[in-house]
């Protein structure tokens, strides 16, 4: 194995977020209200294949044992199934997961189950039919429900449901949420509405702290878990009466990004060092034949050492992201 890959403050990485397209079909009020428009130029296209199958190798070969294939909506790819086998088969890599909004989920995830993916991610902000499609421009609520039920006929052991907090739209909604998982192994993973670019008034008007249910979590017997070496950002929680879990995701937190492990590059094939960062390192003209795997080592181990300690979100940054599905969220 190559030297891990870590930054000048000796976070070591070891979980790639890749995304292989940034577009969605659904018209989140939080990341695209209007709809998927492209962020790239007219003559861009998203990864291929062989390119996504060099960027997990040469990662693999830095420590990576973590691979969130993201979007965009991922499963819109028509290859999906070809690129999670792809991702798979590299054998340092340990868990291949996806973030989705689901809608596809139902008809297909024995397939996602027996090409490799051994982790999901769902979206689901409501689990009342008609706020979800407020929040999400989308009539697929059962749709959805009915994807995660068959992913435990699959043989997942526990789905992961994102839901992102919206004052006003959602976040009464926890004891609903608590009932749903009392049976259920779900681990919830409230999100904090995060301010990009293009969201500053409905960032103002919907964003709410994640410590209010942090501690509303405490107060009722929930404690949190030890991390793991690969987990993402989430605080989780367990508790005796709960078959589920409920993770937090704060980046407001002021030592938020002290245990950062995460890099990410995009479906146009730039590396980025933060969600919240810069415009990106090109690696694309470094995946064009597996020869090029030692400077495409050098060249994110160089771009490493100018990673940031902090996003500064609690400093009113906002960064140059536009909207998360630009670059996998």
């Amino acid at each position: 194995m190559a030297q891990q890959f870590e930054d000048s403050f000796r976070r070591k990485f070891n979980y790639l977020r890749l995304s292989v397209t940034d577009v969605c079909n659904f018209k989140c009020t939080y990341c695209l209200p209007d709809g998927y428009y492209p962020t790239g130029s007219k003559n861009s296209s998203f990864l291929t294949l062989p390119e996504i199958e060099r960027i997990v190798t040469t990662f693999a070969a830095c420590g990576t044992s973590k691979v969130r294939i993201t979007g965009g909506e991922p499963t819109l790819r028509k290859d999906f199934l070809d690129i999670v086998s792809t991702v798979a088969s590299v054998p340092e890599i340990k868990k291949v997961a996806t973030t989705t909004n689901g809608y596809r989920m139902a008809a297909n995830v024995h397939d996602w189950k027996a090409a490799g993916l051994t982790n999901i991610n769902v979206s689901i902000d409501s689990l009342d039919p008609r706020m979800f499609k407020q929040i999400t421009g989308q009539n697929r609520f059962h749709q959805v429900m009915q994807g995660i039920d068959e992913a435990f006929i699959a043989g997942y052991e526990q789905v992961k449901v994102n839901v992102v907090l919206l004052k006003d739209l959602n976040h009464h909604a926890l004891p609903d949420f608590l009932n749903w998982i009392k049976d259920r192994s779900i681990q919830l993973r409230f999100i904090e509405l995060m301010q990009t670019g293009e969201m500053d008034s409905l960032f103002d008007n919907h964003h709410v702290s994640g410590v209010q249910i942090q501690n509303s979590l405490i107060a009722n017997g929930w404690s949190m878990k030890p991390r793991q070496l690969t987990d993402g950002p989430a605080k989780v929680f367990t508790h005796p009466d709960y078959l589920g879990e409920v993770g937090l995701i704060m980046p407001y937190e002021r030592h938020f990004c002290q245990t950062c492990n995460r890099l990410r590059v995009s479906a146009l094939g730039k590396l980025h060092l933060c969600l919240f960062g810069e415009e990106g390192v090109e690696l694309r003209d470094l995946l064009q034949s597996d020869s090029q795997q030692e400077a495409l080592i050098a060249r994110i181990g160089e771009h490493l050492q100018g990673k940031s300690v902090s996003h500064y979100l609690h400093d009113g940054n906002t960064g140059m992201t536009p909207h998360l599905a630009s670059i996998g969220g």
